[in-house]
């Protein structure tokens, strides 16, 4: 970031998983992560919805859980990335959005994208290989009817009437192709923390998408990049690795298996997969100074997945990114003085 950059909006995503096998306990404490976050100055709290966990999250109703935590929260804004929109009915879905919506004062961000599992698809009696077509089948219908468009019957719109969303919908891509639809779409950008199926870093591949979303932005308001990243900043590198080591190498594995990593990855290796930033604060600024995409994002949302750090461990971290990390970046939380961030590189 250059101090001639809008200040970027913090964000950070939970999937909603914990180690045991008390689901009460794992949403309460998702629960508090957001209240948190929310007193640490973060501008976001983003959800992910996984029907099938499958070691990627633990959230089916996203909507549900934002409701809750809306009523536990009094700025921070509230979002899915994702939810999986093919297996959606689009108009009961602009229902639910308008609903927490209205609850949270409008302080709703949808983000939407295709998904990829066969069994989530198979359970909602969808076809798998349709699925980038059902996205912008539902995304048009979802689109007007959070416009207050008459949908699907004359004389029917969703209620409560949804607030502006001309700036507050997002699409998850995984190709400069995907990035370039979104742009056409209107949609806001949405890059994951890592970019599966490829040998070089993650910001290396993800820099050509955000470049291919902005070329082919043409709207009149100023485009969105929603950066996912792995964050996890602790008392220094070992102890960060004592917290996620594990997990990221677990989760590297399952990835080989499904032939997105390479087998036989070790722990060092499978960070560099996940595109890691840990560690002590400042090793952590030095390396994000670095990152080719966070120049051109407007919002940092950090998150942990596929590490899944004892709740303290991840309260701390928080603490960490909005006190230290992202304020080293430059930014800022609503409210407080402006000050000259130091340039990061490209």
């Amino acid at each position: 970031m250059t101090s001639a950059t809008p200040r970027f909006r913090l964000g950070f995503l939970t999937h909603v998983q914990s180690r045991d096998d008390n689901p009460a306990r794992t949403y309460r404490n998702a629960q508090e992560l957001f209240v948190a976050a929310d007193e640490l100055g973060f501008d976001v709290g983003w959800v992910a919805q996984h029907h099938v966990p499958a070691g990627g999250g633990g959230l089916s109703s996203p909507w549900t859980f934002l409701a809750h935590a809306a009523a536990r929260t009094s700025r921070i804004r509230l979002g899915t990335a994702i939810t999986v929109l093919p297996l959606e009915d689009p108009v009961r879905l602009a229902e639910d959005i308008a609903t927490v919506d209205t609850l949270s004062g409008g302080r709703v961000e949808i983000g939407v994208g295709s998904g990829y599992n066969a069994l989530e698809y198979a359970a909602f009696g969808k076809d798998v290989a349709r699925k980038r077509e059902l996205t912008s089948e539902h995304l048009d219908l979802l689109r007007r009817a959070l416009a207050d468009e008459e949908v699907r019957a004359p004389g029917f719109r969703v209620q409560p009437a949804a607030g502006d969303f001309t700036d507050r919908l997002w699409q998850g891509v995984f190709s400069a192709q995907g990035a370039a639809y979104a742009a056409a779409a209107g949609s806001n950008l949405l890059l994951n923390r890592a970019a599966y199926g490829f040998d070089a870093p993650t910001d290396t591949v993800q820099r050509p998408w955000a470049d291919a979303f902005l070329a082919a932005w043409d709207r009149p308001r100023r485009p969105r990049v929603g950066l996912s990243r792995f964050v996890f900043p602790a008392k220094d590198k070992r102890t960060a690795l004592r917290q996620i080591g594990d997990d990221v190498h677990r989760a590297a594995s399952r990835m080989a298996d499904s032939g997105a990593f390479p087998k036989g990855l070790d722990v060092d290796e499978a960070l560099r997969r996940f595109h890691a930033f840990h560690g002590a604060p400042e090793e952590i600024v030095a390396a994000l100074r670095q990152e080719r995409v966070l120049p051109v994002a407007t919002d940092l949302i950090t998150q942990f997945n596929p590490a899944v750090p004892d709740h303290d461990a991840a309260l701390r971290a928080l603490e960490l990114i909005a006190t230290q990390v992202a304020p080293a970046l430059g930014w800022q939380r609503a409210g407080a003085p402006r000050t000259e961030p130091e340039p990061a590189g490209v």
